[in-house]
């Protein structure tokens, strides 16, 4: 062979090739030597040393003289060699994947969120926060949905109903005027319900199922600092039966209503049409403007949770009062990354403490 030049792109910084180890096979029996075939494939000569060494094999060899036969032992270079010798290296090549050595937590958090409807950021969350595994095998929430996504996990995407279901939508900044007037409008709410600085400060609306006229519904209301929420079964979507459940309400808190209701948020439904009278004495009532659903974003957000055990379409005449009860209960002991991964219920319980305490 004649060739001292390499005709092909420079490859330095990267790997060998095959084929570049078949040159380097060809130029060895061509008795080049390592720094001549550096030179030919345009590589470095400690490349080159290296993958001779590591692709040399020994040869039996045998030879038949004077009617004799000789074996004898010879050292070569062989390209098959040194791809085998690469391709090892290779697959022990890399990071051990986490997940590998994280069996007993991958089993929890399949529990949790199969069975429990907890999202991955709470199972990552929840984990950290409260110490149940050692850090170095719990993963952040990116990789855990990685981990879902590629299959490693039991739980599927279709188990994860919020992220198919989520949309982004533009929010108009734009606030429109309220054609019925129920009472004070949300412009007049103090900041400090708006920042959550101080508790008592409640959004309450309805979640409908079939959209029936003769359907039943759900009456929600949720602490906007702790997240808390309330959910009654009310037997139709009007004002009396709204009048009625918040009558219920008071009777349960008895004298410390006023410690728990010290506002209420709501939008302009016909529904809520009695809700100033039935509060005034005790509590002060805002109304959103219409088509604003970011302006009560709490209750949003809490009614999607709901919607992972009562599907939109799905009639509420055929929900219990326990199964409410049991949601209700669910969604105040599932811990939020917004209050650091407690639940609702503890964080309800101290503020309310905290505010006996105070008065």
């Amino acid at each position: 062979m004649t060739q001292t030049k390499n005709n092909i792109d420079s490859r330095k910084g990267k790997h060998l090739s095959y084929a570049e180890r078949c040159q380097i096979e060809v130029l060895k029996k061509e008795d080049y030597s390592n720094r001549k075939i550096a030179d030919v494939l345009d590589r470095a000569p400690q490349t080159i040393n290296n993958e001779i060494k590591r692709g040399t094999i020994t040869q039996l060899k045998r030879q038949k003289q004077n009617g004799k036969v000789y074996d004898y032992y010879d050292s070569v270079y062989s390209s098959d060699a040194g791809q085998a010798h690469y391709d090892k290296e290779r697959l022990n090549s890399g990071r051990r994947p986490k997940w590998a050595d994280t069996e007993t937590f991958i089993n929890w958090a399949d529990d949790k969120m199969i069975h429990e409807k907890w999202s991955p950021d709470v199972v990552v969350g929840f984990a950290s926060n409260q110490g149940l595994f050692d850090s170095k095998i719990i993963p952040c929430t990116t990789t855990l949905y990685q981990w879902i996504d590629r299959g490693v996990m039991k739980t599927t995407n279709l188990d994860l109903l919020e992220k198919l279901s989520r949309k982004l939508k533009k929010q108009d900044p734009k606030s429109r005027l309220n054609k019925r007037i129920l009472g004070r409008s949300i412009n007049e709410r103090p900041a400090v319900v708006e920042n959550r600085e101080t508790f008592g400060h409640w959004e309450i609306d309805t979640v409908v199922g079939n959209k029936t006229k003769s359907d039943t519904v759900l009456l929600t209301l949720v602490e906007r600092q702790t997240r808390f929420e309330v959910i009654l079964k009310l037997n139709g979507k009007d004002a009396y039966s709204v009048d009625r459940a918040v009558h219920v309400l008071r009777e349960r808190a008895g004298d410390n209503f006023s410690r728990l209701f010290k506002t209420v948020t709501s939008d302009n439904g016909s529904e809520f049409a009695g809700l100033h009278e039935a509060l005034h004495d005790v509590a002060d009532v805002y109304f959103s403007h219409p088509y604003t659903s970011w302006e009560r974003g709490t209750s949003e957000n809490q009614h999607k949770l709901i919607r992972r055990f009562l599907p939109k379409g799905k009639s509420m005449a055929d929900v219990s009062k326990a199964q409410c009860l049991r949601i209700q209960q669910w969604m105040n002991d599932y811990p939020r990354r917004i209050l650091d991964y407690q639940t609702p219920h503890d964080c309800f319980v101290k503020a309310f403490q905290q505010e006996r305490t105070a008065v």
